[in-house]
């Protein structure tokens, strides 16, 4: 009921495109974990690269709307920088690194990279 935002569509269809596959584990109680989230039902994280002491994140605005979401992460990150779709920083977008996170602001259905230098 309600528009694809409000029923959550983008959500189920990756649910159902990219299931949760189970690995077996030992008996031990292991503490949830996610190495990224973002606060904004909107906004989708889409990818991310694994280079040598860096990450690049790619997120877009899914519901056709302007976006403010905080990206968390987990990962002990050093410093986060805008860059283009070839994932060469963008002069002077330095993201600042606050408590609740890195703050992101999107337009309709834009999409941005993020990379992320993390500390040894």
């Amino acid at each position: 009921a309600g528009s694809f935002q409000d029923a959550g569509v983008i959500q189920c269809a990756y649910n159902l495109n990219f299931p949760l596959h189970a690995v077996p584990a030992s008996h031990a109680q292991c503490p949830a974990w996610s190495a990224f989230s973002v606060s904004s039902p909107a906004v989708v994280l889409e990818t991310a690269e694994d280079r040598p002491d860096t990450l690049v994140l790619r997120l877009y605005e899914a519901h056709g709307s302007t976006a403010v979401t905080w990206l968390r992460s987990s990962l002990p990150v050093q410093e986060a920088v805008l860059c283009d779709l070839l994932e060469r920083p963008l002069a002077k977008n330095h993201l600042v690194l606050e408590q609740q996170g890195m703050r992101l602001s999107f337009t309709p259905f834009q999409v941005l990279s993020v990379l992320l230098v993390l500390r040894q």
